[in-house]
């Protein structure tokens, strides 16, 4: 009598789902005679090499109060050594972190990099994980329409198929901005570092966030944004060298922001950041940024990045509403390099 295994019905149920997903539809991403050795390959290089990751973040953590004290997420091996990719605030000023081998075990990790422009970050794994690197695709491929598969690890539905439903420019209110971020439907709700895959079984993409405008700003669409792959490319032996990008940092000012009709509106400030410390306070209304207006928050960081590197002193225009006022007063930031303000394990990062 056959003994029934969980893990193997699990493994072969998310390997049918992959390659249903890429051999279906209009345009098929594998020919059929050579299904048998898609299958092989796919199941090697891409469903077992996405692996779970797990991080502890201590208390006195700046993000701790936002993204938790613990997080957990996924990830995928990229070079034969356990080096992983994934999203950076999975593991944003973490004192331990874990991954997860080929056996479903967890691993200790290294903290290798973050990268606040991009957003990823890597890891590497303390003992040999049994697991062979994905290859990297090349994201500037991918257009409106494309055909992709999201894996994560673990969740009720580790494998998705999913199209690509836009390529536009991201601008997230932590001072985050990406000129050609990737946006898919289907909804993945594991989205967290999660990889996005192309027809050639290739990284195209890490997992980021859940988004409302999957489809563009004027269509309310649930959906996903994915980190583009090429944004990796010629950063990564920075990466691995010295934790970090070595091109100079984009200033920053500590302001988290939200947009309504085109209005920066200040929601909260970064403790200890130059805004506060400035006197910008929430609730103010941010005009423009030396005397030029801004239309919206991307356009409010592209005019930051313009005054310089970090370190430049930004001058921001604003509407200071808690005051009764209605006179635009010109704030001075001295801005900094968010990476300096974090309390990172400076050995590792």
């Amino acid at each position: 009598m056959m003994a029934f295994s969980a893990k193997g019905w699990r493994a072969r149920w998310c390997i049918g789902v992959f390659v249903a997903a890429l051999t279906a539809g209009p345009v098929s991403f594998v020919a059929a005679g050579t299904a048998g050795a898609a299958e092989k390959d796919l199941t090697n290089n891409v469903i077992e090499s996405v692996v779970a990751i797990s991080a502890i973040i201590p208390d006195d953590a700046r993000t701790v109060q936002t993204l938790g004290g613990l997080r957990s997420g996924s990830g995928i091996v990229i070079d034969d050594d356990g080096l992983v990719l994934t999203i950076g605030y999975l593991i944003l000023e973490a004192e331990k972190a874990a991954v997860t081998n080929a056996d479903g075990e967890l691993v200790p990790a290294a903290l290798v990099a973050y990268d606040h422009a991009t957003g990823f970050g890597l890891l590497r794994a303390q003992r040999p994980l049994g697991l062979s690197p994905v290859k990297l695709g090349a994201s500037a491929d991918l257009s409106e329409g494309a055909q992709v598969i999201v894996v994560s690890k673990g969740g009720p539905m580790p494998v998705m198929p999913a199209r690509v439903s836009s390529r536009r420019e991201f601008a997230g209110y932590w001072e985050y901005l990406l000129d050609n971020a990737i946006f898919t439907v289907p909804p993945f709700p594991h989205y967290g570092g999660a990889a996005l895959i192309d027809r050639e079984g290739r990284l195209v993409g890490i997992g980021s966030l859940m988004v409302n405008d999957a489809a563009g700003p004027d269509a309310p669409v649930p959906g996903n944004m994915f980190v583009p792959i090429d944004l990796l490319k010629p950063i990564l032996a920075d990466l691995l060298e010295k934790g970090r990008a070595s091109a100079t940092s984009h200033p920053w000012l500590g302001i988290y922001t939200n947009e309504t009709n085109g209005r920066v509106i200040v929601v909260r400030l970064a403790t200890d950041g130059p805004a506060s410390e400035a006197g910008i306070r929430p609730g103010d209304i941010i005009i423009g940024v030396g005397g030029r207006r801004v239309s919206g928050i991307a356009d409010f960081y592209r005019k930051i990045r313009a005054q310089g590197g970090a370190g430049a002193e930004i001058p921001i225009d604003l509407l200071p509403v808690k005051e009764g006022k209605l006179d635009i007063k010109t704030v001075k930031v001295p801005s900094r390099d968010r990476h300096d303000w974090l309390k990172l394990n400076k050995k590792k990062l």
